[in-house]
């Protein structure tokens, strides 16, 4: 794995190579050249908005991104999970939530609010921040929630490819982590897992599944920058032989996102709109076509995997 530093304000995290896998590596399962460079482009969030669902159904029809992960709690879910069920050719991942850090815009769980009291504020709804989380919630509540929000889209018909954690609060407590790993096993998803944050000690490597897969690469802006076009091209060019995700947020800035992302610039309204200009351009796709960079998704990553186990 290249270890690469960021020259740019993002959040860089590199996975380690945790899991065993045959002589055949995930470029070849898929088809490429083993040092062939591969690249998830992910969009986070569907669920939480209409205006981020439309933006991010576009961005696929355009083939701009790869592979989304949806937020089963939140009030839009249900106009992604028809969707994503009539669209099984592209990539629906989970967005665990634990969170729900918007000013005015809150959600409860999935479960039945007397079985997760502990993930509940005094206003019955997700706490804001991820801290608040790790000091209140027991840990078999988040299991109970988790579980639930896996059971909902899959009733719900999603045909879903890996999963992953909103603002990063499966990977707060080794306790956490334990769930999410343990969860990605038994309904046999692959799980995101950003290495830098996991330490050796938490035993992902005994805990993970047979089809856990590690990202060489996984990158993801921080904060507003001067220049969104230079910003994911410098990203594009850190893409290394292997497997990468970049993460996207998408949205339209238009009145429903200025509404429920007001007085939240990173990751809000304007941010959301650049994004999705960024994917969608056709300078993006030549950056790539130049790069030799191929867009592959988490759900042929598990497809790929789960026949290379049954051979």
């Amino acid at each position: 794995m290249k270890l690469t530093y960021p020259i740019f304000p993002v959040f860089l995290f590199l996975t380690l190579n945790l899991c065993s896998q045959s002589d055949r590596n995930i470029a070849e399962l898929l088809g490429f050249d083993r040092s062939a460079k591969l690249l998830i482009m992910h969009a986070d969030d569907l669920g939480v908005a209409h205006s981020v669902n439309q933006a991010s159904m576009d961005a696929f029809a355009q083939g701009g991104i790869s592979s989304s992960s949806i937020m089963v709690p939140c009030p839009w879910f249900s106009e992604i999970a028809v969707f994503a069920k009539a669209h099984p050719e592209y990539c629906w991942g989970l967005h665990l939530t634990l969170t729900s850090e918007w000013k005015y815009y809150k959600w409860d769980g999935v479960a039945s609010s007397s079985d997760i009291s502990s993930l509940l504020n005094e206003n019955g709804v997700m706490y804001d921040k991820v801290i608040d989380v790790v000091e209140n919630a027991a840990v078999e509540e988040v299991e109970i929630e988790i579980r639930a929000q896996i059971d909902k889209a899959l009733q719900a018909g999603i045909p879903v490819s890996h999963l992953d954690s909103h603002m990063g609060t499966l990977f707060s407590t080794p306790e956490f982590f334990s769930i999410y790993v343990k969860l990605g096993k038994e309904y046999d998803l692959p799980i995101m897992v950003p290495g830098a944050r996991i330490p050796p000690s938490w035993g992902i490597d005994s805990l993970a599944g047979p089809i856990h897969y590690p990202l060489d690469n996984l990158i993801m802006m921080g904060q507003m920058v001067p220049n969104w076009q230079k910003m994911y091209d410098d990203m594009i060019d850190q893409i290394v032989p292997g497997l990468n995700e970049i993460i996207v947020h998408l949205g339209y800035d238009d009145a429903e996102m200025q509404a429920v992302m007001v007085d939240h610039p990173d990751f809000g309204s304007e941010w959301r709109q650049k994004d999705y200009n960024y994917v969608t351009s056709d300078h993006y796709k030549r950056k790539l076509k130049d790069q030799n960079i191929h867009l592959v998704s988490w759900r042929q990553v598990r497809e790929a995997l789960m026949v290379n186990r049954s051979n």
